[in-house]
């Protein structure tokens, strides 16, 4: 299974995924794990990924641009190199706090997946667009508040 994660903080996962249990695992090829930066999806030469919601709002949300880049291009990638899998099971999720909370059941259906490409939020979430039209399904693991979806991600905040 490979998981295909992005973030706008790469780094937080970099430390956690080379260590331990999914160490072990990903030597084993029972997993394949990567790391996108988001940023690396942007036009503009500041690498902006985010802007203030559009209608009002508090705070400032992940553009749904960057987002729909990173993710077409991680469903290309992914056809061209397993050419031979004609029918390649895989979702896009988001972690987010609106979404159905994450359990035993979900964790099962996902494991028989090829590519599970997650998207992590940030600030006060990410552009309705997304969960709309380019998200599977949005995830959330409960009531708790959380810096981003990275920390779900890597087990813990």
């Amino acid at each position: 299974m490979t998981f295909d994660i992005i973030t706008i903080f790469p780094n937080i996962f970099r430390s956690y995924f080379n260590e331990s249990i999914i160490k072990r695992a990903q030597e084993k090829k029972l997993v394949k794990i990567n790391i996108h930066n988001l940023r690396d999806y942007t036009i503009d030469k500041h690498k902006k990924v985010d802007d203030r919601p559009y209608g009002g709002g508090p705070g400032m949300i992940l553009m749904v641009e960057p987002i729909f880049k990173a993710v077409t291009a991680l469903k290309k990638r992914t056809a061209k190199s397993e050419q031979r899998t004609v029918n390649k099971r895989q979702k896009v999720i988001l972690f987010s706090p609106k979404g159905k909370k994450f359990n035993q059941q979900m964790a099962q259906k996902f494991s028989k997946l090829d590519q599970l490409i997650i998207i992590c939020g940030r600030y006060e979430g990410v552009d309705e667009r997304v969960a709309k039209h380019i998200a599977d399904e949005e995830i959330s693991i409960g009531d708790y508040v959380l810096t981003g979806g990275e920390s779900f991600n890597t087990g813990g905040d």
